[in-house]
């Protein structure tokens, strides 16, 4: 059976069948086939644009900064990694700038782990449409591009589909709904690099350009997409506009936790039953999730955990299952909500194998522009590959720390840090095993498993 359609079965199964708590984004999603225009507005798709541009039960038409009022107070925070306040970020744009300004989504998921805006474009497509149409209106922004990852090209070929539906409706290019209000969003295929999901990166991509992190400041608010003013949100954080708008910020907010408002989608996969997408309000406990997920495979204990994709530092099992999965309690324990790709590892995983695999990646990902990230990515991947075939020394762990702690914060973009964060976690919690491969060249595992 071919691998995707493998996944798209577990993922269908998890999207579909009722495992999720209170969903947003994925309510109402009954099968595959609820992509459709038609399908979306039977489950109260686009009423929150028609809300903004028509009114409607007796108001008025909202004005834009009403809008960006009503996304503040719901509290929602960018659900690509960084969790900035995205109704702050949308206040940045300048209004009354003169020239064009740009919209851009961010669907180039390439973490490791990630799977979720992928089924976010492939199932409801045209939540993410109203969403940037909605902040467009916001931001005053009359151009606006989804980027999409290379190697999904069936999900950008439904979300061209979804834009023509969208433009035939009404709901998309001139003139929307009859108002004075214009939106025309495209739709572009990104090519599989791991470094334009630094949303500078992307830009360049988008401008036609080699994918590298610009120098910040300037910052893309004033100084974006063809040096315009640019705003750039992830796939999932547009997601939840049309519902904020429908059911108001407070709302919103009340479904999650004071600072963490709404809900969140995880990407579990790893060492559980039934990896897949799963939707659960933020503040829900760990525990749960591993319970919706159909705890650890084979009945075997959690080991470790992590909770936001490869570049966040690693915690172990006993601790995670006392923490909630939200922004603030995950930074607590030491490491991040990240991009909401839960790793779970089960008692047969070693931890210098795992961070050999992490380390490969991000060696082979760095662009090469920052020079402790190109020279300091493929050392440290080295000094793990040493470790795990039976040739590390002694002083090799401290090394690895000290390496990482020389990447950390010394380069352009984040992912010399995404590269660093994995090794002092794994050394902080794991160290005992760092020394038993030193000691006797092999993992510490238990052996009759």
């Amino acid at each position: 059976m071919d691998r995707n359609l493998q996944i798209d079965a577990r993922v269908q199964e998890t999207c579909f069948h009722g495992r999720h708590i209170n969903p947003q984004i994925f309510a109402g999603l009954t099968s595959a086939d609820d992509w459709s225009i038609e399908k979306y507005e039977a489950r109260g798709g686009y009423q929150a644009l028609r809300r903004i541009l028509l009114g409607a039960d007796g108001k008025p038409p909202m004005t834009p900064e009403e809008v960006i009022a009503e996304v503040k107070a719901s509290g929602l925070r960018g659900r690509g990694g960084a969790g900035f306040p995205t109704g702050l970020k949308w206040s940045f744009m300048p209004r009354q700038f003169p020239g064009q300004k740009y919209l851009v989504c961010n669907s180039d998921e390439g973490e490791p782990g990630t799977f979720k805006d992928r089924d976010i474009l492939r199932y409801n497509p045209h939540i993410v449409i109203e969403g940037m149409t909605i902040a467009a209106y916001a931001m005053g922004i009359s151009a606006g591009y989804n980027y999409i990852h290379g190697e999904i090209f069936r999900v950008y070929e439904r979300f061209q589909e979804a834009l023509a539906q969208a433009r035939a409706a009404g709901y998309m290019g001139e003139r929307i709904l009859g108002t004075d209000f214009s939106f025309n969003l495209n739709a572009h295929h990104g090519f599989g690099a791991y470094i334009c999901g630094e949303e500078t990166a992307l830009l360049e991509s988008l401008e036609g350009k080699k994918g590298q992190p610009r120098f910040k400041p300037p910052f893309p608010a004033s100084f974006g997409l063809y040096g315009k003013p640019t705003t750039i949100n992830n796939t999932e954080t547009f997601s939840a506009v049309p519902w904020i708008i429908r059911n108001g910020g407070q709302a919103f907010l009340e479904a999650g936790k004071p600072n963490n408002g709404g809900t969140k989608i995880f990407s579990i996969g790893g060492d559980v039953e039934r990896p897949g997408n799963y939707e659960i309000p933020l503040g829900t406990p760990f525990a749960k999730l591993l319970e919706l997920a159909g705890g650890v495979r084979y009945g075997r204990k959690l080991k470790m955990v992590i909770p936001g994709g490869s570049s966040a530092p690693v915690i172990p099992g006993h601790m995670m299952m006392d923490l909630t999965m939200d922004y603030d309690a995950i930074a607590k324990a030491g490491s991040m909500l990240g991009s909401g790709a839960v790793i779970v590892m089960d008692e047969t995983r070693c931890p210098v194998r795992s961070l050999e695999r992490l380390s490969y990646f991000y060696a082979h990902e760095s662009c090469g522009q920052c020079t402790p990230c190109r020279e300091g990515t493929g050392w440290l991947y080295r000094l793990v590959h040493r470790l795990e075939h039976g040739q590390g020394r002694p002083e090799d762990i401290d090394e690895l720390d000290r390496v990482a702690g020389n990447i950390q914060g010394r380069t352009i973009c984040a992912l010399g840090d995404a590269a660093a964060m994995p090794v002092r976690g794994f050394i902080k919690h794991y160290r005992d095993e760092f020394v038993h491969h030193v000691e006797h060249k092999t993992c510490l595992v238990p052996t009759s498993l």
